[in-house]
């Protein structure tokens, strides 16, 4: 009861504490349903920070590809430290990677939506599907050829 008050007043010092209770091997008196909570958003916020960069990627890729004439150093910077970002995201966390195909697919949608509201295309304008499959999405070289300008 004391650890669950601590926890709701002071998490930094509620976590230093179980910490030090985990490294001392007093694992009975761990609060192992507040850690076990903490740790299931620690997962679901990396799946949450990868389809948020998937997001961005994806919107400055159909961007590049539907508003060629706007092209700027601007959104290829965004493309590079996405990319960068993404890599570094599925290095530390391998198992996102075999989530991928099916967060593309979720973060389509939303892709568009910020790509038509960036750049005033409608979005009945956007293929239904992602045009880009995962490989082109993180190829370093990618940058999709344009499209006749909307």
């Amino acid at each position: 009861m004391i650890q669950a008050i601590e926890y709701e007043k002071d998490f930094y010092a509620w976590l230093m504490f179980n910490v030090g209770l985990i490294r001392d091997g007093r694992l009975t008196e761990v609060d192992a349903k507040n850690i076990a909570e903490e740790l299931e958003g620690m997962g679901i916020s990396q799946r949450h920070q990868l389809v948020n960069r998937l997001v961005v990627l994806i919107a400055h890729l159909l961007k590049w590809k539907y508003q060629s004439l706007r092209r700027s150093s601007s959104w290829r910077g965004t493309i590079i430290e996405q990319r960068r970002r993404l890599r570094q995201l599925v290095k530390d966390s391998p198992s996102l990677k075999y989530q991928i195909d099916e967060k593309i697919t979720e973060a389509y949608q939303d892709a568009v939506l910020l790509a038509s509201n960036d750049t005033g295309i409608p979005e009945k304008y956007f293929p239904s599907i992602c045009p880009f499959t995962f490989r082109q999405v993180m190829d370093d070289n990618f940058y999709p050829e344009p499209e006749e300008e909307k």
